[in-house]
C-alpha cells in the first residue's frame, strides 16, 4: 500500500496517549488508556510487542492472534507490577497487508474503514458500551453521540489477564482505500465527511486534509490514522 500516516495531541489533552504501529506489511493504532503514564506506557508497549512479534512473518490468522495475546499479557502484567500503571490499557486496531487479503486485528473502539466504488463502510465494530447498547437496540444512534458512557470501552489490550481480539481477512482490490483511526477522528469528523474527503482529494492531501477537520471541529482527543491505498494485488 501507499501509506500515510497523522499523530497529534489534538486541542484538549495535556498528551498524545496514541502511537502508531508501521513495521513490515502492518499499519495500526493504539489508543491509550489509563491517566498520562499509564495510557501512553500502554499503548507504546502493544506497538512493541507487535513489532517484535510480526516483523519478518508471513500474514496469517494464528500469527495474529498469537501477537495480540502476548501484548495483552506484557500490557497486563505491567500493571500489576506496577501501582502507578495499575489498570492501563489500550485500544489496538491494525492491517495486515498479503498479496490477494488485508488481514484485521482488532480490539477496542479503534476502527478499519475501507473506501471501495465510492462506498465508504466500516470494517469493525467497536468494543465499547455504546456499541452494545445500539447493538440491542437501547438507545438510537443520535442518542449515541452524546451518551454519558461513549468513552468507555467494554475490551482492550491489558485489562484483563485473557483477550479475545477480533480478527478477520478481506480480499484486496486494487484502489482500494483503507483508514485506521483512533476516536479522535470519527467522533469529531462524521463518516459521511470522511467519505467525501477520501474521494475528492488525493491520499496525501487526504490525510492532511482529515487531520485538519478534526482539530477544526474541537480536537477534543488524540488524533492519530493511517490511511493506505492498495496499489498491487496478487491472484492466487
Amino acid at each position: 500500500m501507499l501509506v500515510y500516516t497523522k499523530t497529534h495531541r489534538g486541542l484538549v489533552r495535556a498528551s498524545n496517549q496514541d502511537n502508531l504501529l508501521l513495521v513490515d506489511q502492518v499499519y495500526g493504532v493504539a489508543d491509550g488508556m489509563g491517566g498520562h503514564n499509564g495510557g501512553e506506557t500502554a499503548s507504546r508497549m502493544a506497538v512493541h510487542v507487535l513489532t517484535s512479534a510480526l516483523k519478518g512473518k508471513s500474514p496469517q490468522e494464528h500469527a495474529l492472534k498469537i501477537a495480540l495475546e502476548a501484548a495483552n499479557r506484557r500490557i497486563y502484567e505491567m500493571g500489576r507490577q506496577d501501582p502507578k500503571l495499575s489498570g492501563m490499557g489500550t485500544t489496538l486496531t491494525l492491517l495486515w497487508e498479503e498479496e490477494n487479503r488485508m488481514w484485521i486485528g482488532h480490539v477496542g473502539d479503534s476502527r478499519a474503514y475501507l473506501l471501495r466504488k465510492k462506498k465508504l463502510t466500516r470494517q469493525t465494530e467497536d468494543h465499547s458500551m455504546v456499541a452494545e447498547l445500539l447493538k440491542n437496540k437501547l438507545i438510537t444512534p443520535q442518542m449515541a453521540a452524546s451518551h454519558p458512557y461513549r468513552n468507555v470501552i467494554t475490551k482492550a489490550l491489558g485489562i484483563d489477564p485473557i483477550v479475545e481480539p477480533d480478527v478477520m481477512a478481506v480480499e484486496k482490490k486494487q484502489g482500494d482505500v483503507w483508514l485506521v483511526c483512533t476516536d479522535g477522528l470519527y467522533n469529531m469528523v462524521p463518516d459521511e465527511q470522511i467519505a467525501l474527503v477520501l474521494e475528492t482529494l488525493s491520499l496525501e492531501k487526504a490525510a492532511d486534509k482529515l487531520l485538519e477537520l478534526a482539530i477544526e471541529h474541537g480536537g477534543q482527543d488524540n488524533v492519530s490514522f493511517v490511511l493506505g491505498r492498495v496499489t498491487e494485488v496478487e491472484t492466487p
